[in-house]
């Protein structure tokens, strides 16, 4: 059944499409979806009765049906999502829409409407006060007119009525009827008072569901954040583990450093050497080319002192022979003799020193 009859003379103002969820009555936290997907929301105004209502329809429901008074408040609670309580339905409504400038546009609609609501109560309030004091004037009125009839009547009029008792009577009526206005006067008031509380109580029950929503959301933001710490937490614990492997193998590699430094310089004095053993290999073979020179040399030598010896013999023979003759000549051949042997020896020391040296080469 739709909430707006064809021969209704309620129009539609402004048309949008939203979300629409209400409050858990269970709860009074948790929002309930009212549509599978985004439906119309439209505002009517009643010209009848000067009073503006916000309607949606999905399918053949109605799902939202809400007068609109000068007390509702329409809360952006997000970029996206707007909310406001209404008191006689007894519930909190929540629109969802697709963009923020659709929001702000029901938002601005939603203030308008809503001043044109508290124009339309002062109106009517007027109205009701400029009536009562009609009603008030018109009894007023009435006695001084009964009076003029009572005395302008006939006799037999005044006998019937009961002259002054039945003016009494009306006068006592015109009372009761000005304390009568007067006492629906104050009842509208309060009446009046009393939606106001009402919404107000509204206005603090939507706000304290507000502040347990967000307290909901901040537990919930307080335990993610939670459990990113412990995330961080083990992150950390995991990169001073690396951080501790690295430095290990850090010094592992300035110990391998060290050591192949050590062994670069172990390798040079190792080529130093092999250097020096190559140019001894060279020097070999002069050496051994200088030993043949001195082996033959050595050889002619000896040749030579065989030469000599035999020469001494035959000296000696003729020393003995001649020894008064050659006095002088046996004392030079003595001093001779001593001097080659001592190259002699020197030259066999030398050869012998020579062949050590090729035997330990």
């Amino acid at each position: 059944i739709s909430p707006v009859p064809p021969y209704s003379r309620e129009q539609p103002i402004f048309t949008t499409r939203a979300h629409v969820f209400q409050i858990d009555p269970s709860t009074k936290k948790n929002w309930v979806p009212a549509s599978k997907q985004a439906v119309t929301v439209s505002y009517f105004y009643d010209s009848t009765r000067n009073s503006y209502r916000i309607i949606s329809v999905d399918g053949a429901k109605v799902i939202i049906n809400s007068t609109i008074t000068p007390n509702m408040t329409f809360t952006k609670t997000s970029q996206k999502f707007g909310q406001w309580a209404d008191s006689r339905a007894n519930t909190v409504f929540g629109l969802g829409f697709s963009s923020e400038q659709q929001l702000t546009k029901f938002a601005e609609k939603f203030q308008e409407v809503k001043e044109a609501a508290k124009l339309a109560r002062d109106r009517s309030q007027e109205k009701i006060e400029t009536s009562s004091n009609h009603s008030q004037e018109s009894g007023r009125e009435t006695p001084s007119s009964t009076r003029a009839s009572s005395v302008n009547g006939t006799d037999d009029e005044k006998a019937s009525h009961g002259g002054p008792a039945e003016a009494h009577l009306k006068s006592e009526n015109d009372k009761l009827k000005i304390a009568l206005a007067q006492s629906s006067s104050n009842v509208k008031k309060w009446e009046t008072e009393l939606q106001s509380l009402r919404e107000s109580n509204a206005r603090l029950t939507s706000a304290l569901q507000e502040s347990a929503a967000s307290i909901e959301h901040w537990k919930k933001q307080f335990l993610a954040c939670k459990e990113e710490n412990e995330e961080l937490r083990n992150k950390i614990e995991e990169l001073e583990e690396q951080c501790n492997e690295i430095n290990k193998e850090k010094e592992r590699n300035a110990q391998l450093s060290r050591r192949l430094q050590e062994l670069e310089t172990e390798l040079q004095d190792k080529e130093l050497e092999l250097e020096e053993l190559r140019k001894q290999g060279e020097i070999i073979p002069q050496l051994m080319s200088e030993c043949e020179s001195v082996s033959q040399k050595l050889q002619a030598a000896e040749k030579k002192n065989k030469d000599l010896e035999e020469k001494v013999v035959t000296l000696r023979t003729e020393v003995e022979e001649s020894k008064h003759r050659q006095t002088n000549l046996k004392t030079e051949l003595k001093n001779f003799l001593d001097v080659l042997d001592g190259k002699i020896d020197e030259l066999h020391d030398f050869r012998q020193g020579l062949s050590k040296l090729g035997v330990d080469n």
